[in-house]
């Protein structure tokens, strides 16, 4: 299939890792969506840990599935499991978010020569390791007119793993707008766009201002073919 349009590649609840993973197709078009819904965690830490292997075993699964995975087939039948750093609830954090209403859509500029529509939902502010850091988190246009998917944020982000551990060019988490401003960040969560895994997928690149001076060892690792 192919269509000139940008599509989000969307599954089951273990699909929720494919955010803003960008997919052209010919013939028809499919929904556009990050992924299916999915619950951000809760706002107390225990049982943090089970919540991050639990991450991993569904992206996993994903990835073993031929209807959502992006492997192509011949990295798909002996895949084995994604490589991942150790848990660590270090790179758990809460972050304060500011919300930005005024913001205009803009195009983001991704791996090909498409674009995707979003929009500055907001700053989200946070410290590691005794710094402060501020990344800005995204929403898209098109996106919050689905059902399920009205408060769904993306978040893509670069540090200095990439190209040294992680993929190189950076990676994503999934966020949900909170009720407050009061934002639960897991970089043990961070997974690595599509692109990374099959050059036929177009993902959104990391913009400039969410380049962090610092490396963050949590989430996938780089995938090793």
């Amino acid at each position: 299939m192919h269509n000139t349009d940008i599509t989000r590649v969307r599954g089951t609840r273990t699909g929720l890792f494919l955010l803003g993973c960008l997919l052209i197709f010919s013939a028809c078009r499919q929904p556009k969506k990050y992924h299916d819904t999915h619950s951000v965690p809760a706002a107390n830490s225990k049982g943090s840990l089970a919540d991050i292997i639990s991450f991993q075993q569904d992206l996993d699964a994903s990835f073993r599935d031929p209807e959502i995975s992006p492997l192509p087939d011949r990295f798909r039948m002996r895949f084995e499991g994604l490589d991942f750093f150790e848990p660590d609830t270090t790179y758990r954090v809460w972050a304060r978010l500011e919300r930005t209403p005024d913001a205009l859509p803009f195009q983001m500029q991704t791996s090909t020569d498409e674009q995707a529509a979003e929009r500055v939902y907001g700053i989200l502010y946070f410290s590691l390791n005794g710094s402060p850091y501020e990344l800005e988190v995204y929403q898209s246009p098109d996106l919050i007119l689905e059902a399920g998917y009205e408060d769904y944020l993306f978040l893509p982000f670069s540090d200095h793993t990439n190209g040294n551990g992680t993929y190189e060019g950076g990676r994503y988490i999934d966020l949900r707008i909170p009720e407050g401003d009061s934002v639960l960040l897991d970089f043990n969560k961070a997974y690595n766009p599509y692109c990374a895994y099959n050059p036929s997928y177009s993902c959104p690149l990391v913009p400039e201002v969410n380049r962090l001076d610092i490396a963050i060892p949590a989430g996938v690792k780089a995938f090793k073919k």
